[in-house]
C-alpha cells in the first residue's frame, strides 16, 4: 500500500500488434485502489472499485462517438459506479485525450501526479522527452493506503500490451496546518466538479463543454427566441404609441 499524500508515477509502457485500423482491442488501465488487483471486466480488473483508474482506451465501442482512438482518460469511483464499455465509460469520465500511442518505434511513457487534491495526467509518446498534458482536475480527493496497479484486456479482437517499468516518487508538498488531524487512509474517493461527468459529451481534446443540442434544448432555444421577439414587438408598439400621441400634443 502507498501512504504518500502527494506522489507522481510514471509509468513506461508499449502497446502493440498486427491489427490495423480498428482491428485491435481493447487497451490497458492503470489503478490506484482499495484491493489488489482482481479479475473482473474493466480492462481485465473489477468493476465498481475503490478510488482511481486511467484508461488508454485503443478500441471504440460507441461506434456513434466523436472521439480520436487511442483515448486516454480518468474516473474516480467510491464503489457506486459502473463503467460502461458500450460507451467507452463516457458517462464516469472526469476528462481525457487523444494520444499516439499504439505501434510506435520509440519508447512511450505516461505520468500520473497527484498532489494537494490535483489530479494531473502527462504522456511522453512523441519521442520528443517531453511531458504534454492530457488531464488537469482539481478537487480530487484520494486516500492513502491504497494499492498501485496495471491491468489490460481483449474481446474478440487482440493486443500486446507491456508494462516495462513503473516508478514512484514521493512529492515534498507543504499542506495546511489542518491536514495533520485528517485521517487519509479514512477519506472516500470523491470528485468535486462543478458539473457532473454526464455532462460531457465528446471532445477530442478532453475539455469539458456543454451537452449537445438535443431536440427539447433547441426547442428550448427557439420558444425563448420567440418570446425574446414577442416581448420586443409589444414594448416597441407602446413606444411607438405614446410618441405618436406626445406629437399629436404638439400639433
Amino acid at each position: 500500500p502507498c501512504f504518500l499524500k502527494d506522489w507522481e508515477l510514471h509509468v513506461h509502457f508499449k502497446i502493440h500488434g498486427a491489427g490495423k485500423k480498428n482491428l485491435h482491442g481493447d487497451g490497458l488501465a492503470l489503478w490506484y485502489t482499495q484491493e489488489r488487483l482482481v479479475p473482473g471486466p474493466v480492462f481485465g480488473s473489477k468493476d465498481n472499485f475503490h478510488g482511481l483508474a486511467i484508461f488508454l482506451d485503443t478500441y471504440p465501442n460507441d461506434e456513434a462517438t466523436e472521439r480520436v482512438f487511442p483515448y486516454i482518460s480518468a474516473m474516480v469511483n467510491n464503489g457506486s459506479l459502473t463503467y460502461d464499455h458500450s460507451k467507452d465509460g463516457r458517462w464516469t469520465e472526469l476528462a481525457g485525450c487523444t494520444a499516439d500511442l499504439r505501434n510506435q518505434n520509440h519508447d512511450t511513457f505516461l505520468a500520473i501526479r497527484y498532489s494537494r487534491g490535483r489530479l494531473t495526467v502527462m504522456t511522453d509518446v512523441e519521442d520528443k522527452n517531453e511531458w504534454k498534458n492530457c488531464i488537469d482536475i482539481a478537487g480530487v480527493q484520494l486516500p492513502t493506503g491504497y494499492f498501485f496497479g496495471a491491468s489490460a484486456g481483449t474481446g474478440d479482437l487482440s493486443d500486446n500490451h507491456d508494462i516495462i517499468s513503473m516508478k514512484l516518487f514521493q512529492l515534498m508538498v507543504e499542506h495546511p496546518v489542518e491536514d495533520e488531524t485528517v485521517d487519509w487512509t479514512k477519506i472516500e474517493p470523491s470528485v468535486s466538479l462543478l458539473k457532473s461527468p454526464k455532462d460531457n459529451v465528446d471532445d477530442p481534446t478532453g475539455n469539458f463543454r456543454s451537452g449537445p443540442l438535443t431536440g427539447w434544448k433547441v426547442f428550448l432555444l427557439l420558444l425563448c427566441a420567440l418570446l425574446g421577439i414577442i416581448v420586443c414587438a409589444v414594448v416597441g408598439a407602446v413606444v411607438f404609441q405614446k410618441r405618436q400621441e406626445r406629437n399629436k400634443r404638439f400639433y
